[in-house]
């Protein structure tokens, strides 16, 4: 007999709680029970949307016993108290990235759910794409030989699209700007492919956006492998724009928003498409939640990993304030 969906409880109404909520719509192994911010309208909106109940509170989510899981998209500063409580009130945790703003938060969501022995899993959708897992596969088989080079860009265009009321473009709710919120997600990918990051240099821009953070960044990634990538992240750009580049001494890998995946081998002249299947990365991460919740397997970014995760970015936005390259081994120890 198959198992029971789900139940869960969003939390946080947010445009990001809706793409979740479409997703576990388009799965089968979830049911949303509820869900709760503190804007009425917002909350009644959901509700209305997902057929689910629209709770007084976030206290009231805790109690109800029938809640068995939380989809939380709460500002990033917030991470800790309602995950914390969540994990003490029982119920698995589903934790869009960034794990948390500061690595001793990332410390304690982790610790917390662990001791309370609930699922902790975190959104990083990106490096389940097809193209990516094909990739990995390849380095995985010998094919790539030694990694040796990466390059990535992620960028998008903000311009007019900018609130300045949002958490998501304030130094205080998003420290690092654009390489917490966006870039994050590419340098999850470099480490995917080509390994733990040992140490970042760094540097920070703000070229056309309003506000008090970061348009633009740049990233030097040193890989314990030796190898060295670079990640390039923007809110400034024309357009939106995704560029991932492995290269090894044996074959390199080339992918583009545009031109989709190619890949060459050494002695060759030309750089072939990969056919990949568009999959659905949400609908994946999310149904893999549900099955650790229910006993099978484990996220594959849980606290520990998404902990390492952040402290890329903070040793990059670090790095890019004191001018100096950052050790990870820096930031895991509480120096940032």
């Amino acid at each position: 007999m198959a198992d029971k969906p789900l139940r869960v409880a969003c939390l946080g109404m947010g445009w990001w709680s809706d793409v979740l909520a479409d997703a576990m719509k388009r799965s089968t192994r979830f049911e949303i029970v509820s869900c709760y911010t503190r804007s009425d309208n917002k909350r009644a909106a959901f509700a209305k949307k997902y057929g689910c109940t629209a709770a007084a509170s976030f206290e009231s989510i805790l109690q109800d016993k029938s809640v068995e899981a939380l989809i939380n998209t709460t500002p990033n500063n917030v991470h800790l108290e309602t995950t914390r409580a969540a994990a003490q009130a029982g119920k698995h945790v589903f934790l869009d990235k960034p794990i948390a703003n500061t690595v001793p938060d990332a410390k304690a969501i982790t610790e917390a759910c662990a001791k309370a022995g609930v699922v902790l899993a975190l959104g990083y959708q990106r490096r389940k794409e097809s193209h990516f897992r094909w990739v990995h596969e390849q380095i995985g088989a010998g094919v790539f030989g030694k990694l040796v080079n990466a390059e990535a860009n992620i960028s998008r265009d903000r311009l007019g699209q900018f609130d300045l009321t949002s958490w998501r473009y304030t130094a205080a709710g998003m420290p690092g700007g654009v390489m917490l919120q966006i870039g994050i997600h590419y340098s999850d990918v470099l480490e995917y492919l080509m390994g733990p990051v040992t140490a970042v240099s760094g540097r920070l821009a703000q070229l056309v956006l309003p506000g008090d953070n970061p348009d633009v960044a740049s990233l030097v990634l040193e890989h314990e492998n030796g190898a060295l990538s670079t990640l390039n992240a923007s809110y400034a750009s024309a357009s939106e724009y995704y560029c991932m580049n492995i290269y090894g001494k044996e074959a390199s890998a080339y992918y583009d928003l545009h031109q989709g995946l190619r890949f060459l081998k050494r002695g060759s002249t030309r750089a072939d498409p990969v056919p990949c299947e568009k999959n659905d990365t949400i609908r994946e991460e999310l149904d893999e939640f549900a099955d650790a919740a229910r006993g099978k397997g484990k996220p594959e970014m849980e606290g520990e990993a998404s902990t390492r995760s952040l402290a890329v970015l903070r040793a990059g936005i670090k790095s890019a304030r004191e001018g100096r390259r950052v050790e990870i081994a820096e930031i895991l120890s509480g120096a940032d």
